[in-house]
């Protein structure tokens, strides 16, 4: 993007425009690439994490169709890019949260459909979100939370919060699916909690055992709470060297 819209300032890096170029995405400023450029040097596979987060995306997606869900809520959804939620759901009913009102036009431009649904709302105000998403999701019928990328950039009493209160919406046979960074280099860790610091939302990495306490409440699916790529990979599907790997995934099923 070369100019900003009204209302955005270009001059603050945005965490979803950030994703948006580890992805090879063109919607990000010169700002939000000078950040992302800043994270690559000090981690230099992000741009490998996050297609494998994406890749996580799709094969958990695909598991939650082959499991008999027909109601999908991307949570942070982020800028649009290739592999989207309705694109591996087809069937399913899908709607897409963000807070940011560029992801928000941007989305509801491209993801057109009577299937599909992008709703601007604020997950930490989860009341006002059940509200606005009991519209159009069946809360009698099971759904699937999807919260990719996410909770690393909420402090612990809103992402507990805020997952337990989404976990308790949900009906028995509804679903969760995570995943989280976490702190894979000590070293370098301090410079890039700074430049999250300044941009739209700071980073709050975790441990692989607090990360397994969101799923308080869900059975967690094989193989567990795992790498990205290790959760069911496919079978040509290059896996990434361990020092790569920044955080962790799970599906969950609430009983």
């Amino acid at each position: 993007m070369d100019r900003a819209p009204d209302g955005v300032d270009p001059s603050v890096p945005n965490v979803a425009r950030m994703y948006d170029y580890f992805l090879d995405g063109k919607d990000n400023f010169a700002v939000d690439r000078a950040a992302a450029e800043q994270i690559l040097t000090l981690f230099p596979g992000t741009r490998e994490s996050a297609r494998a987060n994406r890749a996580f995306l799709r094969r958990a997606v695909h598991h939650l169709v082959e499991s008999g869900i027909e109601q999908i809520v991307d949570l942070g959804a982020g800028l649009p890019t290739q592999g989207n939620t309705h694109e591996i759901a087809p069937e399913a009913h899908v709607v897409y949260v963000d807070y940011d009102p560029v992801v928000c036009t941007h989305g509801r431009a491209l993801l057109t459909g009577a299937q599909v649904d992008f709703v601007e709302a604020d997950i930490r105000d989860t009341g006002a979100l059940l509200e606005v998403l009991g519209e159009t999701i069946d809360f009698g019928r099971p759904v699937a939370f999807l919260m990719l990328a996410v909770l690393h950039f909420l402090p612990d009493e809103a992402a507990y919060g805020i997952v337990g209160r989404l976990r308790d919406a949900g009906p028995a046979g509804s679903y969760l699916v995570v995943s989280h960074a976490v702190d894979a280099k000590p070293d370098t860790t301090p410079q890039a909690l700074e430049i999250y610091e300044r941009a739209t939302a700071a980073l709050n990495l975790r441990t692989p055992e607090e990360i397994a306490r969101f799923f308080d409440g869900y059975e967690l699916a094989e193989p567990g709470l795992v790498y990205p790529q290790e959760w069911r990979p496919d079978t040509d599907e290059p896996l990434l060297e361990a020092a790569t790997n920044v955080g962790y995934a799970g599906v969950g099923r609430k009983p």
